[in-house]
């Protein structure tokens, strides 16, 4: 089994920072690219960043450039969220995503963590 966790989540007043951090464990064999998405309440989830397996690719959503910075440490399967400047509409249930292999034979899928929740206070 594949379990992703998500840590780092709580209360900041707006301006502030918080950092997320996502490990996965279990049988795991590679990971591609890895994730934030962020779901607020009555929205859709949507995608914050995402990290390609050798750090060389990194995206954004518009709305954090500038301001959050996706990492990963490979020998430690660990995925991070720096987030700096919150603002209240950053409020969110905030989850990681990981494309992964179980094995050689298997092809990646995606595995998502239960989610950490962000609330900024103006």
């Amino acid at each position: 089994q594949v379990q992703l966790v998500e840590s780092g989540g709580g209360l900041v007043q707006a301006g502030g920072s918080l950092r997320l951090s996502c490990a996965a464990s279990g049988r795991i064999f590679s990971i591609n690219a890895m994730g934030w998405y962020r779901q607020a309440p009555g929205k859709q989830r949507e995608l914050v960043a995402v990290i390609t397996s050798g750090s060389t690719t990194t995206n954004y959503a518009d709305s954090v450039k500038g301001r959050f910075t996706i990492s990963r440490d490979n020998a430690k399967n660990t995925v991070y969220l720096q987030m700096n400047s919150l603002k209240p509409e950053d409020t969110a249930v905030y989850y990681c995503n990981a494309e992964l292999a179980v094995s050689y034979d298997y092809r990646a899928m995606d595995y998502w963590g239960k989610g950490t929740l962000v609330t900024v206070s103006s």
